[in-house]
């Protein structure tokens, strides 16, 4: 399959992602007025390495041992509204180190768009218990949203087009930690 992006231009890299994780884990201790019945939960894939090193740096802002801070995943997948158009795929299944029942949940993900994942997040949660609150945490806010769904914790604001491709690469998946985004390439014109 050929690709019809234009070459990619970085937008974050290791050292921009680690300190927006760090200003978000400050800003989501002051909202929840410290750590109690905090749980944070990634959804996959590149959502459960981001949730874990925000729980990490929520334990540093907190001046709490690392570990401290309960960090699951939540499988998504059976929620999602596209089951008909893409195969199931699995991505491993929902680990919560505690009940949500009375927790406040922050749902963590690499990008931000649609809405639909995070949407597909909330019925799963709806599924298991009954949370305190759920908070929503990305690294990426790219716009276009078809739900009525917005970040409370947000890395980077990146206005895009539709047709624009960002990627988020993390090192623990992908060997290397940054966010790219590339255009449509231009179909070439021909001379007269």
């Amino acid at each position: 399959m050929t690709d019809h992006h234009t070459e990619p231009r970085r937008v974050l890299d290791a050292g921009e992602i680690s300190r927006a994780i760090t200003r978000m884990a400050h800003e989501i201790v002051e909202a929840n007025h410290g750590v109690e019945h905090l749980l944070l939960l990634g959804i996959p894939t590149r959502g459960v390495p981001l949730a874990k090193r925000l729980a990490l740096a929520i334990d540093r802002a907190s001046e709490q041992p690392d570990g401290t801070t309960p960090v699951g995943q939540l499988d998504i997948t059976m929620f999602r509204d596209d089951l008909r158009r893409h195969p199931t795929r699995s991505v491993g299944p929902t680990h919560l180190p505690i009940p949500i029942d009375h927790a406040t949940v922050v749902l963590v993900d690499d990008v931000l768009m649609s809405g639909r994942s995070v949407s597909a997040a909330l019925d799963a949660l709806k599924d298991i218990g009954r949370p305190d609150a759920v908070r929503l945490a990305v690294l990426v806010d790219r716009g276009h949203r078809q739900l009525p769904i917005r970040a409370d914790h947000v890395g980077k604001n990146l206005p895009t087009a539709s047709s624009e491709r960002v990627s988020v690469r993390l090192e623990e998946i992908d060997g290397r930690s940054e966010v790219t985004i590339s255009r449509p390439q231009q179909p070439e014109r021909k001379a007269r």
